[in-house]
């Protein structure tokens, strides 16, 4: 009997074919023990809210407001609201034609794209066009609108840096693509060298791929670094010379945990090289309301701006936005108010000012509380998160342990990860799941755990580390760090 069309050998082979280590393996092995009633911390995912933070008090009153404007009728809405957060209410909601259970514009709200507009152009000091920003479903979704319009067939690549955030890596996997690896240099805090990424797409094309786009992540996912204004022109440079889009994954830019290396956007950088360069290499840049000190993750609200891109591809991009009708109307109004939060003189203004700088002060904290604690443990190196929400330690696994793990049917670096989590209930990603160089192991684990709880994660982490290494050191030959 040949099998039905939804059994496992008639299904789509590139669904097959895609991986996303976030929610894979260690994750739903995490649930398990969960549901035994073990206690697990879930450092796997970039969650903030999940771990504790606190979601910010003026968006959620607006939303709230919004959500239910019968409450802008009661008289009492002035005892329960700040008068700031309900103009603002007002203010998105006839924007909408029909409230928050209406669909918008494919594109998102006009009034939302023109505040989204108004803050790039005050962040980078160039005229931004609001035809030319899409509201999203999160930032993940905007990404995959795009490689859906750049990818027509497995001969189409697109530069990703490794290690990468598996969105694209699956969703390449998923249309059909190549992913064209370039490798970041650890040993120079994950820093991109121009070299290596000639070499990739010189590699490429030698197999008769076609290298269409590069993807950068700034600040970086999984490896926390800031690419430097130096290391921006290079990339652009580049993508003029190779002729390639950019994509320009900004979603961390609110994180940011050093002062030497502040964000810049790949759109100032572009506008400040000037022609021919700023008028012809096309770029995409991506933001969101699930990172930052917001950490909406859960209201999956996004936007993508499109430069140098020609109409006709415009009308199309319309057209791949419009299948889905609308993006999320509630999760448009919360990024209205991260684009445009309230201002000095506000009522709400020293309360949002105090919640954001709070959970900021605290992340820069725990960033440094885990690099230290990484690199006071045996075998393990880690650089310096300088922004985004992840820590990324090497873990150099002896080779009895990559022998074991080899006997277990695992990639050790997972061999090692399913120990950690079983013997501390500390959910991680493997840095398979990214992926790394040849024979190098690391793990990724968000910086999110509440502040007060994070020593005795740090102290769980090396108890558990020092004795798997103990365990697995051939002490006759095998030297310690």
């Amino acid at each position: 009997m040949p099998p039905k069309p939804l059994d496992y050998e008639s299904i789509n082979e590139n669904v097959k074919r895609s991986q996303y280590a976030v929610r894979g393996e260690l994750y739903l092995r995490a649930s398990e023990l969960q549901k035994e009633g073990k206690k697990i911390i879930f450092t796997n995912v970039g969650n903030p809210h999940a771990l504790g933070q606190k979601p910010l008090s003026f968006p959620r009153q607006v939303v709230a407001l919004c959500q239910a404007p019968f409450l802008l009728d009661d008289p009492n809405v002035g005892l329960l609201f700040p008068a700031d957060a309900i103009a603002k209410a007002k203010h998105y909601l006839s924007m909408t034609g029909g409230g928050l259970g209406a669909y918008s514009d494919s594109r998102g709200l006009p009034g939302v794209r023109k505040e989204v507009a108004e803050f790039i152009q005050r962040r980078d000091g160039y005229p931004s066009d609001p035809e030319l920003i899409y509201l999203t479903d999160g930032a993940s979704k905007g990404v995959m609108q795009i490689l859906q319009t750049i990818i027509g067939g497995q001969g189409d690549g697109i530069l990703v840096p490794v290690p990468q955030y598996p969105l694209y890596s699956a969703t390449i996997a998923l249309l059909g693509g190549s992913l064209v690896p370039y490798y970041l240099e650890e040993t120079a805090n994950w820093g991109l060298d121009v070299n290596e990424l000639r070499q990739s797409v010189n590699q490429a094309r030698y197999k008769g791929i076609t290298v269409k786009a590069m993807v950068i992540i700034n600040p970086g996912n999984p490896t926390g670094q800031c690419l430097s204004e130096a290391n921006l022109r290079e990339v652009l440079q580049f993508c003029f010379e190779e002729n390639l889009v950019l994509l320009g994954d900004e979603v961390y830019q609110q994180n940011i945990y050093q002062d030497e290396r502040p964000f810049i956007s790949a759109k100032k950088v572009l506008m400040d090289i000037g022609p021919p360069i700023s008028k012809e290499v096309q770029l995409i840049s991506f933001h969101t309301v699930s990172k930052g000190y917001w950490g909406e993750c859960g209201q999956r609200g996004g936007y993508f701006e499109m430069t140098n891109i020609s109409p006709e591809t415009v009308d199309q991009i319309y057209k791949v936005a419009s299948i889905s009708l609308s993006p999320n109307v509630p999760a448009q109004i919360f990024m209205g108010l991260m684009v445009n939060p309230p201002k000095p003189g506000d009522i709400s203004y020293d309360q949002f000012v105090r919640e954001s700088k709070g959970i900021l002060e605290s992340l820069r904290r725990r960033a440094r509380i885990m690099t230290d604690g990484f690199n006071s443990c045996r075998n393990v190196v880690c650089n310096f998160t300088e922004g985004a929400m992840y820590s990324f330690p090497q873990i150099r696994l002896p080779p009895r342990a990559i022998e074991a793990a080899k006997q277990a049917g695992k990639v050790p670096d997972v061999f090692y990860c399913l120990k950690l989590l079983e013997a501390t209930g500390i959910s991680t990603v493997p840095g398979s799941g990214f992926g790394q160089k040849e024979g190098v192991f690391h793990l990724r684990t968000t910086i999110l755990p509440a502040e007060e709880d994070m020593p005795a994660i740090m102290d769980s982490f090396k108890k558990f580390n020092d004795e798997f290494m103990e365990q697995y050191e051939d002490h006759r030959g095998y030297s310690r760090m």
